[in-house]
């Protein structure tokens, strides 16, 4: 027999407790769930429509406390926290794993040549760059001429720094030589979100009370949103892009990989993506979501239109992007 759920459960925030890692660790396992892609758009739609009859206190016949959060999470996975648009399919955290994999094996097994590299670094970076735009902070929308230069400047810099890196590389042993790929996508990173964010950083970054109470936009709030997101995508790549290669720099010269040499790159894109089924939703962990700052470290003048309009609010809130 179902019991009626409550209609005081609160679906603005995770099932779990965001004050914990472990809380948000199961909060974005459930996210980044890669079976999350294969979703059609009809089961997105209908999650998208009993969140937003729940909101409004109607609720389907014999909706379940565990299906109201399924569809919670269906909703997260695909649906922009700000602006609440159908997220880009191949820029959502649950593409991460396959769209990832993928590139990154490529990126490690065909790195020796220099069309090689500008290839897999352009198509690596233009992904990102879908992934940093789809996971932005904010409603704001990006003119075509902002999106079109912050995407040429962050796939030009990442490609020239691969090339630069692949250069200084060529005299030494074939191991440092794999390690390449994760040192070009870790100073791409630090290029590519900022400029594919740099409105935020320009104009701020929407912050509230705890009460969802919008306040003003903040970019020393944009700063530590990106600045957050930048050391968790670096995090993020680090296991899928260190681990591999000193088993690939091992299993390459066994009898099997010489007789077979085209299985190196499957075998590649295999153990980056079980690298990446664990390291994307605990990185995405590290920081809550929902990031907070104490007033006192806002703007000047933000902090005074604050303390006039809102005297008792001493944190704000943001949406630090993923």
């Amino acid at each position: 027999m179902t019991t009626e759920i409550s209609t005081f459960i609160n679906i603005k925030e995770p099932r779990w407790d965001q004050g914990t890692f472990m809380g948000r660790a199961k909060h974005f396992f459930t996210v980044t769930d890669p079976r999350n892609v294969l979703l059609t758009n009809e089961q997105l739609e209908n999650a998208n429509k009993v969140i937003s009859d729940y909101r409004q206190g109607v609720m389907s016949p014999g909706l379940t406390e565990d299906e109201l959060w399924r569809a919670k999470y269906i909703f997260d996975s695909a649906f922009h926290p700000d602006t609440g648009e159908k997220m880009i399919l191949i820029g959502r955290m649950s593409a991460q794993v396959p769209m990832n994999m993928t590139i990154t094996g490529c990126m490690m097994t065909f790195y020796r040549t220099t069309p090689a590299v500008v290839l897999w670094q352009w198509i690596n970076q233009s992904f990102n760059a879908i992934v940093n735009y789809t996971n932005r902070s904010g409603d704001a929308p990006l003119s075509v001429n902002q999106l079109g230069t912050a995407y040429v400047s962050a796939t030009t810099g990442a490609v020239a720094t691969a090339l630069g890196l692949n250069a200084l590389t060529k005299h030494i042993s074939p191991l440092v030589g794999r390690l390449v790929p994760f040192a070009a996508v870790a100073a791409a990173n630090c290029i590519n979100i900022p400029l594919m964010r740099q409105r935020e950083l320009k104009h701020g970054i929407p912050i509230t009370d705890e009460n969802d109470n919008r306040l003003g936009e903040s970019t020393t709030a944009a700063k530590q949103a990106i600045s957050q997101v930048v050391v968790s995508r670096i995090l993020m790549a680090s296991p899928g892009m260190a681990i591999p290669p000193f088993l690939m720099n091992t299993l390459e010269k066994k009898a099997f990989l010489k007789k077979f040499p085209w299985m190196s790159a499957p075998i590649q894109v295999v153990l980056v993506g079980f690298c990446l089924v664990f390291a994307t939703p605990l990185c995405c962990a590290l920081f809550p979501q929902k990031s907070s700052m104490s007033v006192s470290r806002l703007e000047p003048d933000l902090q005074e239109k604050i303390r006039v309009s809102h005297p008792g609010v001493e944190r704000i809130y943001f949406n630090k992007g993923l």
